[in-house]
């Protein structure tokens, strides 16, 4: 037996594993036909340095729209926080995950 293969294996692991992630927020963009609720009105906190405020959202869960507070997320130089949102698309109603963009 080669010794270096579990090495090699959890190797591979750590450096696919995040695009792996990746792969799946995107995979969780869904069409729905029920239209979210209103988003809830609320005060985001003070700012805390290093951080960003990522504003609560509906999300959809078995056959309702459940919400989910907002939270701090990590600051990340020369990136913006784009919220998760519904959007109508083509008579529907798609959701797309929150995600930094430049």
């Amino acid at each position: 037996m080669n010794r270096k293969t579990p090495f090699k294996r959890t190797l591979t692991l750590a450096l696919l594993g995040p695009l792996a992630a990746v792969s799946l927020a995107h995979a969780a963009a869904i069409d729905i036909e029920i239209a979210p609720p209103a988003p809830r009105v609320v005060v985001a906190p003070p700012p805390r340095p290093g951080f960003v405020w990522a504003p609560g959202y509906w999300a959809y869960r078995g056959h309702e729209h459940v919400w989910v507070d907002g939270r701090w997320l990590k600051e990340r130089p020369g990136w913006r926080w784009e919220p998760d949102r519904w959007v109508p698309h083509d008579g529907r109603y798609r959701y797309e995950p929150g995600h930094w963009a430049h």
